[in-house]
């Protein structure tokens, strides 16, 4: 089954891929890898705002990172030329869990990311990660995480 009709399946469009807010690109291609910059929690609705283990629940957490692993796949099809049957497999993500001193389930709150790239790859969705906490992330957003891909 093509990515696309996995993502159709499980009800997601991709957006734009989203422009960046700074000096830098959203992804760089080195021979075969897309390294993606860190995607922030954002859905059609806006910004995805708040501090786990003050103001949003795990649950609420994985449904951010969900949403920064879609724009991390609607950068790739950009990379791609709008080609995402070149997409090869997800190599490596760095979550990072905007987070109170005493948070420590950042895992699971990543895991929403994770749980997506499986759902809509398939094997070729398991990756390397680290998940991490941080004081604040930009614009006050719940979770930020950057990905490497592997492209054809």
């Amino acid at each position: 089954m093509s990515i696309e009709a996995r993502l159709a399946e499980l009800g997601v469009t991709l957006p734009d891929a989203p422009a960046p807010a700074a000096n830098y690109v959203p992804f760089v291609v080195v021979g075969n890898l897309v390294h993606v910059s860190g995607q922030i929690s954002q859905t059609a609705a806006g910004l995805t705002k708040g501090r786990l283990g003050d103001d949003m629940t795990v649950e609420q957490g994985a449904e951010a990172a969900k949403s920064c692993a879609i724009s991390l796949l609607a950068q790739v099809r950009k990379a791609c030329g709008g080609d995402l049957s070149r997409l090869v497999r997800a190599v490596k993500l760095v979550g990072f869990v905007n987070s109170t001193p005493d948070f420590t389930d950042q895992p699971k709150v990543i895991n929403g990311a994770s749980d997506f790239l499986v759902a809509a790859l398939g094997d070729a969705g398991r990756h390397a990660r680290s998940a991490v906490s941080a004081a604040s992330l930009p614009l006050g957003v719940a979770v930020e995480i950057e990905g490497i891909f592997e492209i054809r």
